[in-house]
């Protein structure tokens, strides 16, 4: 076995095994029992030994059929389990009916089929042994694509029914973790078809594409917390509408520019805790309170740095204009929001006029 040989299985069993260990922890691990998480657990659980099968393929002798076909089948079982992990991730009080498990069927049609193989029916170059293997797996290649689209489909119609301005940040931690979840399985789909395709793109493409893969999402995993939500970041609530009148109030009543509005006095105004006002303001505007005042302070600043008019006024004077108690402040908040500071802003739209 050549060193190039040693190193891809070394690439490709890692990813199976970061997988796995990845799997174990969702499924016994974590403090936070979920059903997304089981269902996470088992997708990454039946997609190891998939894996597995392709590098011991790719690198073994002999493989038995029935482990080949056993290996290809759990593609099967792959495909409802994303399906179902999207709809737990996207749906608050998720549960699995029973009638969902008949989309289970041509797993186990196939993998009992499978016990049944030898390697006979190879060997005696049986036609008609063959043309059932490319019929199954053309069946099993379209079925996993099937259920990766329609999995899409899910994600991208309940983003439909949340605008960007309205998303809460568990909500947008969500969609953008199962964007990249599908984006992942396409990429191992493609690599394995290609494979099929074209004889010239190795079989060991598809687990280091699955090692790569599988590295990436688990951090994201971890970055945006999505094993520490699910659907419930959906579930319908007063926070909405709560946010909505804060934003009203706060804009049309220009109260950003009260230099001494607080968090306090905004949640005495709406009649709620300060806790409450604040994590509704987090959630929503995807960010703090402070920083929720600033932007609109500094948009009011930009209108007046950009107005010729406005030249006769120094920095400081429209810092304490826009609500700023101090011009190191307003220095901070400005270049915070446009990477830049406002003297540098006013002589770019001096030069743009």
């Amino acid at each position: 076995m050549s060193f190039l040989d040693i190193l891809l299985i070394i690439v490709s069993s890692a990813g199976l095994l970061h997988g796995l260990l990845f799997a174990l922890y969702l499924c016994f691990f974590k403090k936070k029992k979920t059903a997304t998480n089981l269902l996470l657990g088992l997708i990454l659980f039946f997609m190891a030994f998939r894996i597995g099968k392709s590098v011991m393929m790719n690198f073994g002798d002999d493989l038995e059929p029935v482990f080949i076909f056993a290996g290809l089948a759990t593609m099967l079982f792959i495909g409802p389990l994303l399906r179902w992990y999207i709809l737990g991730m996207t749906r608050p009080d998720f549960k699995l009916p029973k009638k969902k498990t008949a989309e289970l069927i041509p797993f186990f049609l196939i993998f009992v089929s499978s016990l049944f193989i030898t390697r006979e029916w190879f060997d005696d170059n049986n036609r008609m042994a063959i043309a059932l293997f490319a019929s199954a797996l053309i069946f099993i290649y379209l079925h996993f694509a099937f259920y990766i689209f329609i999995s899409w489909k899910t994600m991208q119609n309940k983003k439909m029914n949340y605008q960007k301005a309205i998303q809460t940040k568990s909500q947008k931690a969500i969609f953008d973790w199962l964007h990249l979840l599908i984006i992942g399985f396409v990429i191992i789909w493609i690599s394995y078809v290609l494979n099929l395709l074209d004889n010239e793109v190795p079989y060991i493409i598809g687990p280091i594409m699955y090692s790569l893969a599988i590295y990436f999402l688990s951090y994201k995993a971890f970055q945006l917390k999505t094993t520490e939500i699910d659907g419930e970041a959906f579930k319908e609530n007063d926070n909405t509408a709560l946010f909505s009148e804060i934003a009203t109030l706060i804009i049309n009543e220009k109260l950003y520019l009260e230099p001494d509005f607080s968090l306090s006095k905004l949640a005495k105004l709406m009649g709620q805790s300060t806790q409450k006002a604040s994590s509704v303001i987090n959630q929503y505007a995807k960010r703090n309170f402070n920083d929720f005042i600033n932007y609109y302070r500094i948009q009011d600043a930009k209108e007046l740095l950009s107005n010729t008019e406005g030249e006769k006024f120094t920095i400081s004077s429209i810092a304490y204009d826009t609500g700023f108690s101090s011009l190191s402040s307003f220095n901070s908040a400005f270049k915070k929001f446009e990477g830049s500071t406002p003297s540098t802003f006013r002589k770019s739209q001096i030069q743009t006029d």
